[in-house]
């Protein structure tokens, strides 16, 4: 299989694995929605927020030095393996004993028992992370898909269980945690990999090297969004953190779904390929196009549906989340930019230029929440979608140099499939002024918007289109046995 064929398999491996897991995750958090409601929606935001800083020193950046090295050895997987784990337990450690601490600041004892046992996590990531790496590293994003398919359904099947028995909100803790903890079991039994009785701390400070900077990167983006169920949560009704949450999380995990396929598949491609500066702008370039071309409708599309969909999945109670979604849709529409500009930074070992981006977002983004935290979760909703936009430029710049890519040249790539979504919104949004049924309006708004996007894709022959069809045909052909026969 050639280079390009490998990239686009896997590419489709992934996409599989991670739309799969979302749209499980949908479903299942649509049910555990209308069965318990937006208050623990709001706790669980809070718990999970604190674990989620925590997980990022759990990887410590090194799954991503793992993966821009050129040939990393078994030396180098066991070194990361082994400081991984051991600092996770330290964390999972500080924890434990922290948590009547966190629990106080909220006000709620029973944040106690949650936090230790989800904080399990920040474990089970030490144990996950060079894993994931070895399987980035080497292409075998198959491993991923069955993985993620086995650990979704068990922890879905149990927290509806658990729902329905009355369990509350420890039926969303056994949704987080049992499925990363299937999901980590998984991949350790199908995948070849096994740390060895091997540590080289020299190993670990060249990787650390590298990889600290993108740590600390990471832990200033994790901060920044963890901030605003933190915030929320100590400073207005949990439900209004539910309906904030909820409202985000639809299109967070469309967005993840194409984006951790992309990403994924593209930081280990493209750094096989970090000395020749072109073929590394013609891949970012061929990412911007390509996701931006899939993400712009779906976004599109789910903003204007927004008020039929939740009346009819969600019910009432959860109407307050529609404007936050139709918000974050716009803001998740961009993130094409986003993932593809910071990805070709990291390929190219540039991990200082990506820490100096990330504070000085942080700094425009803090800045943005901290002015609107005083007008209420609308505001700071609003504030994200402005802190956003300036993140595009921010993201984009370096890559007028290093790449000779700027952002408007960006802009002008991703700017056809903005168009054509924006036209295939307005039209689909008229329908909801019909004042039919929320069933029948969805039924008649989803397939006239995937079919107007399609036809004006096909009569104004844009090239995202044009390619996603030729892949789809080279795929079928050499998937039916055609190359044998050539």
């Amino acid at each position: 299989m050639d280079n390009r064929s490998k990239v686009v398999s896997n590419l489709i491996w992934r996409f599989f694995e991670r739309f799969g897991a979302q749209a499980v995750n949908i479903v299942v958090g649509i049910v555990l929605a209308r069965k318990l409601g937006p208050g623990p929606a709001g706790d669980i935001a809070v718990i999970l927020a604190v674990i989620t800083i925590l997980r990022v020193f759990a990887d410590s950046g090194m799954g991503n030095a793992l993966i821009q090295k050129k040939e990393p050895d078994a030396l180098d997987f066991s070194s990361v393996f082994f400081f991984n784990l051991g600092f996770s337990l330290i964390l999972y450690a500080a924890l434990f004993l922290a948590a009547p601490w966190i629990a106080g600041i909220y006000g709620n004892a029973d944040y106690v028992p949650i936090l230790r046992v989800l904080g399990l996590l920040v474990v089970v990531s030490g144990l996950f992370n060079v894993q994931q790496a070895y399987v980035a590293k080497t292409m075998q994003f198959k491993r991923f898909f069955f993985a993620t398919l086995g650990g979704t359904l068990a922890s879905c099947v149990l927290s509806i269980a658990m729902a329905y028995w009355g369990y509350g909100i420890w039926a969303l803790v056994a949704l987080h945690l049992v499925g990363y903890t299937v999901n980590t079991a998984i991949l350790w039994f199908t995948v070849e990999w096994r740390p060895g009785r091997l540590f080289s701390f020299r190993r670990l400070k060249g990787l650390l090297s590298y990889g600290w900077k993108l740590l600390a990167a990471s832990f200033l983006d994790t901060v920044y969004l963890q901030l605003y169920p933190l915030l929320i949560g100590a400073r207005f009704p949990k439900e209004e953190l539910g309906q904030f949450d909820k409202g985000r999380n639809w299109p967070d995990q469309i967005t993840q779904s194409i984006n951790a396929s992309i990403d994924g598949v593209l930081l280990p491609v493209l750094s096989a390929e970090q000395d020749d500066k072109h073929r590394v702008r013609e891949m970012t370039r061929r990412a911007i196009k390509t996701s931006s071309y899939v993400m712009m409708p779906l976004m599109a599309g789910l903003a204007v549906c927004a008020e039929p969909l939740v009346h009819l999945l969600l019910g009432e109670e959860w109407m307050p989340c529609v404007p936050f979604l139709q918000i974050f849709c716009v803001i998740y529409a961009f993130y094409p930019l986003h993932t593809a500009n910071l990805n070709a930074i990291k390929a190219m070992g540039r991990s200082d230029v990506f820490l100096a981006l990330e504070i000085l977002k942080k700094l425009v983004e803090t800045g943005a929440l901290l002015v609107t935290l005083r007008y209420g979760v609308f505001a700071m909703a609003l504030g994200q979608l402005a802190s956003s936009i300036l993140a595009q430029i921010i993201n984009a710049w370096p890559n007028r140099k290093l790449l000779d890519y700027p952002y408007l040249r960006q802009l002008l790539d991703l700017l056809p499939a903005l168009l054509l979504s924006a036209a295939m919104g307005a039209a689909v949004w008229t329908v909801t002024r019909l004042g039919l049924r929320d069933i029948l309006t969805l039924l008649i708004q989803v397939p006239m918007g995937a079919a107007l996007y399609v036809l004006g894709s096909w009569l104004l022959k844009l090239e995202s289109f044009t390619f996603l069809i030729s892949t789809a045909k080279k795929m079928l052909h050499r998937s039916t046995g055609g190359e044998n026969h050539g």
